[in-house]
């Protein structure tokens, strides 16, 4: 080899050596109400276990007051992704002149886990029963609100006459007016009730008709313009999310700190040990209602069950809270790349996890 080659040779290595690595690409997710480990724990999971830096993503999410708030973010593509329940979507496409343009591509909660708890010594027992009562949600732009008056409605009661809607705010806040009595129930998820009942206060819960059961929650929801244009964006990110989800399953108590690194001050105060046992057991009935069906089914995850969204718009239409169950179901929630977000080796997932402190 010619000593100007050998020269240009190492010059080239030393300017590759001495290049900047390839910036990641941002990716911002809207949410509806703030992360809690049981539900925040797979981000902080995947930043400390690398997935996101693996798939070239610098990733960080950011609160709306409910997917109504949160849903123009991502339409007028101020945010890449939101995590939005799928009603306030649904309903778009009914005035046919306001659809927004917007398709989920991820199903985080496959099943539903939204349900009505009242106090233990609570004379509300059934649905029928919350007549004359007021019951609390968040906000009053939750997106989850549309699925509850419906299961209201299927026990003959008309929301806004029979039993009220009072925003009484999110996680403490709520826990404190069902407590002192503002309202007679909290319209709230299965794990903030898992919290509110860890944290000793005896509760009954009063499930939604099984027609609800199988449905689509929240998801991941991307702009059309992101579908056509960078699927690959949309494939990373959730096969990240995936990945931390199966290795908080592998090792839920690892997850737990790495949320309280990521965000300092949801870590409880006092016995350290036993928060950390009891939000773990929160974070592992999350993620056991998410990835496996009541049976113990494990699910594919991500993956949208067309047949029951159809079955539930229909008893939502049933109940009048949609004006008809005429929707383009396939339109809005897309099992397109599901194939690709779950290719990667699971066993080392696990096994990475299972290392993890």
């Amino acid at each position: 080899m010619r000593f100007s080659t050998v020269c240009a040779l190492g010059g080239l290595v030393a300017a590759l050596a001495s290049a900047p690595a390839l910036a990641l690409d941002e990716v911002t997710v809207a949410l509806a109400i703030p992360p809690a480990v049981h539900d925040g724990a797979p981000y902080a999971a995947a930043d400390e276990l690398g997935y996101f830096k693996q798939e070239n993503l610098s990733v960080k999410t950011i609160v709306f007051q409910g997917a109504g708030a949160l849903l123009p973010q991502v339409a007028n593509k101020r945010v890449t992704f939101g995590y939005p329940t799928s009603e306030p979507v649904i309903s778009s496409y009914f005035n046919g002149k306001d659809i927004l343009p917007l398709r989920y591509f991820y199903n985080g909660v496959p099943g539903n886990t939204m349900e009505f708890a009242v106090l233990a010594d609570s004379p509300v027992k059934t649905l029928a029963d919350f007549k004359g009562k007021d019951i609390g949600v968040g906000a009053l732009t939750w997106g989850t609100i549309p699925g509850g008056r419906a299961a209201l409605r299927t026990a003959g009661l008309t929301p806004g006459k029979d039993v009220n809607y009072v925003a009484v705010g999110a996680l403490a806040a709520g826990f404190q007016a069902l407590k002192t009595g503002k309202v007679a129930a909290l319209n709230f998820n299965s794990s903030w009730n898992d919290m509110l009942e860890m944290s000793g206060t005896p509760i009954r819960r009063i499930a939604y008709p099984p027609v609800f059961a199988e449905t689509a929650g929240n998801g991941f929801i991307a702009h059309v313009d992101t579908f056509r244009d960078h699927p690959d964006l949309m494939v990373r990110f959730a096969r990240a999310y995936t990945k931390a989800q199966v290795a908080c399953v592998a090792n839920p108590e690892f997850c737990v700190r790495a949320f309280w690194r990521a965000n300092p001050q949801s870590k409880p105060s006092g016995d350290e040990a036993q928060a950390l046992k009891d939000q773990a057991t929160l974070l592992s009935r999350r993620l056991q209602r998410v990835l496996y069906t009541p049976s113990g089914q494990p699910r594919v995850p991500g993956y949208y069950d067309l047949k029951s969204i159809k079955a539930g718009i229909q008893a939502m239409a049933a109940a009048g809270e949609y004006p008809s169950a005429n929707v383009p179901v396939e339109q809005i929630f897309s099992n397109e790349y599901i194939k690709q977000i779950n290719d990667f080796d699971a066993d080392a997932v696990r096994a990475q996890a299972k290392a993890a402190k």
